[in-house]
């Protein structure tokens, strides 16, 4: 999870979209969608000739309006719903010869606020499925408690009810629940759309390093475009009528749309998202004037930067300020997000614009102090890099 620091933003703007998942070799193609439509009684067609693969072990996120059909599409693998017409096919084999609760057994689901049993503990409700394929209650437990760990829960919550916990604590238990049967496909409908953008955030670098670790299949649905370049690998967009769009690895979605209804619906500023997954390990970053919480400091001419024992940014000290005494956190200027290095250059560019100095700082995978960049250097990598490829 991203370290919060007084003062800074998450230090990592966006360390997710860094291109730095563990390389997968190549496996079979889970899931396939061959000419799939779903067609409702009253006529209305959901999914309209759908073809689409999910290569295994990976982040496919489904996007587009309200009506387009992403949601369907998602609900056709469990047979949540059934298709009109055409084949659906996990490692192989066609969903319509399964039996449906048997299927779904096997298929983990998340769903929006995370649809838990509300009359059974947190710890129930993880060893939910475990239980329907006949574990003991004793081995159940068990592997829940060691879910709860793996999200990111306390133990001690496995004993309360789903109504005593946060909204984001209960959409972990729903990801654990998911997990707890140990599926190698994972669907998920709008999982996060009901938490806070902060909450949000941390979920889905949660997702994230839970991916890294188990290396599922995994199918996301949302309405967010940002959440869907940000967490997948390669992302779906529908338009009205169940019609895909277009289907691409985010930054060629953010760099070539195929149309413009897919221009439209990424928005006037994917220019800025598409630095999400651009390299700015060419960035020189330098040093800047620091001082220590408890220092004793004299008025100075420019701004300084001021750290914990643990070398991790506080706040500034604003140029010509001065200090009655000893430094303390509430006497600095708020800081803005933190870069870290090795992440992509939009977190770079995010941090310089954010600092209340103009000097974005620098932090490493420990959240410690390394040094201030401007936003005229990203700017000028940018270019730089631009340039080269013409």
């Amino acid at each position: 999870m991203p370290c919060l620091c007084r003062g800074f933003g998450l230090r990592s703007f966006d360390s997710a979209a860094a291109g730095k998942r563990p390389s997968r070799p190549e496996g079979p193609r889970v899931i396939e969608f061959r000419a799939v439509t779903k067609r409702f009684d009253d006529g209305t067609v959901a999914v309209n000739h759908l073809d689409l693969t999910v290569d295994a072990g990976t982040i496919t996120v489904f996007v587009g309006p309200s009506g387009c059909g992403k949601t369907t599409s998602l609900r056709m693998v469990n047979r949540m719903i059934d298709a009109t017409s055409g084949t659906i096919l996990v490692d192989g084999k066609d969903v319509r010869s399964a039996d449906p609760p048997t299927l779904r057994r096997g298929i983990g689901y998340v769903i929006q606020q995370a649809g838990l049993f509300p009359h059974r503990t947190v710890l129930d409700n993880v060893a939910t499925v475990p239980l329907l394929f006949g574990w003991t209650r004793r081995k159940a437990r068990s592997r829940a408690a060691e879910l709860l760990e793996l999200v990111g829960l306390p133990a001690s919550l496995g004993k309360r009810y789903p109504v005593q916990l946060s909204g984001g604590q209960q959409q972990r238990v729903g990801v654990a629940r998911a997990l707890a049967a140990d599926p190698p496909v994972l669907l998920m409908d709008e999982p996060f759309s009901a938490v806070d953008p902060v909450v949000r955030e941390g979920l889905q670098d949660e997702l994230l390093r839970l991916q890294a670790e188990l290396d599922k299949t995994i199918v996301f649905v949302t309405h967010d475009i940002d959440e869907a370049v940000r967490i997948g690998e390669k992302v779906a967009v529908f338009r009205q009528g169940g019609v895909l769009a277009q289907y691409a690895p985010p930054a060629e979605l953010l760099a070539r749309p195929a149309d413009d209804f897919v221009a439209h619906f990424v928005g006037k500023d994917r220019g800025y998202r598409a630095l999400s997954f651009v390299d700015a390990s060419g960035v020189e970053i330098r040093e800047v004037a620091t001082a220590s919480i408890g220092d004793a400091v004299s008025q100075a001419s420019d701004w300084r930067l001021v750290l914990d024992d643990g070398r991790q940014p506080r706040g500034w000290l604003p140029a010509g300020s001065t200090v009655d005494g000893q430094v303390t956190e509430d006497g600095l200027e708020p800081g803005g997000s933190l870069y870290t290095l090795g992440t992509p250059v939009r977190g770079a560019l995010d941090a310089a614009l954010s600092s209340p100095s103009g000097l974005g700082v620098v932090v490493d995978e420990e959240g410690r102090y390394a040094g201030v960049l401007t936003a005229r250097q990203v700017l000028d990598l940018i270019e730089a890099q631009r340039g080269s490829r013409r």
